[in-house]
């Protein structure tokens, strides 16, 4: 699998964890903890712009109430594992 496709497969989750958590884009910047970080960025997290880094990441599967390895797994759905509050 190349590289490009994982980045849009982790996108996709991002952008389902949010959308989950019923949160805007600046909503759930407000919520990570481990940067300030402005909306935008959170926007080219789910664009595949950019990728999250690991304290990110972390702030993410805490707040879905999924292992990290579910978020970065593509073999693993996020809700099929019961994740995302």
């Amino acid at each position: 699998m190349s590289r490009s496709v994982k980045i849009k497969q982790l996108a996709a989750k991002l952008r389902a964890v949010r959308k989950r958590l019923g949160l805007s884009q600046a909503q759930l910047a407000l919520r990570i903890t481990s940067f300030e970080i402005k909306y935008g960025r959170i926007s080219d997290y789910e664009l595949g712009k950019r990728t999250p880094n690991l304290l990110v990441l972390l702030d993410y599967s805490r707040l879905a109430g999924v292992h990290v390895d579910d978020l970065i797994d593509d073999s693993v759905s996020l809700f099929e594992k019961g994740g995302v509050r």
